[in-house]
């Protein structure tokens, strides 16, 4: 799995990884639903943490298809809503 983190970079993580990232990535959906932006700025830390103990950066001249976008670490609870910054990326839908 491929994560880029704005203003860092990308990331691959084993697939083994997942369960711990979706459990950091639901409670930060949840806190940006609900308002709490201590919260977001503490699990969005605790998530980039993750990402970047648990992955092997890409080369910076790497531009590989990101499955998840996470926001830079210093990004508001109200930067990323209004941006949208926050999101899975899925695939086009056919028309």
């Amino acid at each position: 799995m491929i994560v880029r983190i704005m203003g860092e970079g990308q990331v691959e993580l084993a697939d083994s990884h997942l369960a711990e990232l979706n459990k950091l990535d639901d409670e930060l959906l949840a806190e940006m639903q609900s308002g709490d932006g201590e919260g977001f700025r503490r699990t969005l830390g605790a998530l980039l943490e993750a990402v970047r103990r648990l992955g092997e950066p890409l080369p910076d001249d790497a531009l590989e298809p990101s499955e998840l976008i996470l926001p830079a670490p210093g990004a508001t609870l109200d930067e990323v809503r209004e941006r949208s910054l926050l999101h899975k990326s899925e695939p086009p839908t056919p028309t």
